[in-house]
């Protein structure tokens, strides 16, 4: 699914209703339309989200893609000026919304299968609205498993979040690269998790690679090595979602800021199959 352009490049004027810290740099805002809402969207695509006087970047909604909820979720990371900008704002806080734009996660056809969502930083945001979708609909699912990486424990998102998906049967598994010197037992920030990469994780699972459909969002490298240890289990790369990442600045396919080879990611992603994705992804240029 991708956006008409039409009226695309005229921001919708949305206010911050609340920002919620969830790391050290990183913020969930809500945002609620002070003009009329931009249309319903799907779980995995993104908004242009507008600073006045400061500029434009390109953010996952992290929240549900529920019909007729007009607040928008978005979780942003402080790693430039307009990122920082976003992470001060204060309920009240006007900012401009353009989209929704790009393909999203297709859940709906993974009905009556199993759910594996393989998170690496802060791409658990972009999977949230496909976990969320998964869970209102729980019972046309088998097992789901989520899988957040993150550097150390102190930067995995929605950790508060973790008992309600373990109530609706998710299994949630966390992991971290390293742990810093604080985080030891008897420490203020304890960690009892593995330490190590999400591909380490993937051999506990009960995976049953002919009906499982993968959801997979985080850095490159990080999704190449997971989708080939997940082939390597057994499951085709046509059941193998990823997410992709590039600079793009109009969201409609006119920049050519976001081009990977034949493709504009803003257009014909963000959201692509691995057997779509993988070669594009192995040349290094691209």
């Amino acid at each position: 699914m991708t956006t008409s352009p039409t009226h695309s490049m005229l921001p919708t004027r949305y206010r911050v209703t609340g920002n919620r810290r969830e790391t050290a740099d990183t913020h969930t805002l809500c945002l609620a339309p002070s003009d009329s809402p931009i249309p319903h969207f799907r779980g995995g695509q993104f908004t242009m989200l507008y600073v006045f006087g400061v500029g434009e970047i390109p953010l996952s909604i992290s929240g549900s893609p529920l019909v007729g909820d007009d607040v928008l979720v978005h979780t942003v990371r402080a790693v430039g000026a307009v990122s920082a900008a976003l992470c001060r704002a204060e309920p009240g806080t006007v900012v401009g919304v353009r989209g929704p734009f790009g393909t999203g996660w297709d859940v709906a056809r993974a009905r009556g299968r199993d759910l594996l969502f393989v998170a690496g930083g802060i791409g658990l945001a972009p999977l949230r609205p496909a976990l969320l979708e998964a869970l209102r609909a729980r019972r046309d699912h088998g097992f789901i498993t989520v899988i957040a990486g993150a550097k150390t424990p102190s930067e995995h998102l929605y950790g508060a979040e973790d008992e309600s998906w373990l109530a609706r049967g998710v299994t949630v598994l966390r992991t971290v690269d390293r742990l810093p010197p604080d985080s030891g037992p008897g420490q203020p920030e304890p960690w009892a998790g593995p330490v190590g990469l999400v591909t380490d994780l993937l051999p506990r699972l009960r995976l049953r690679p002919e009906r499982t459909t993968a959801y997979l969002c985080g850095p490159e490298a990080m999704m190449t090595h997971t989708g080939t240890a997940l082939m390597g289990l057994g499951m085709r790369p046509a059941e193998i979602e990823v997410s992709l990442e590039r600079n793009m600045r109009c969201g409609v396919g006119m920049c050519g800021h976001c081009q990977l080879g034949p493709d504009f990611v803003c257009l014909d992603g963000p959201v692509t199959t691995l057997d779509h994705a993988e070669p594009l992804l192995a040349v290094r240029e691209l």
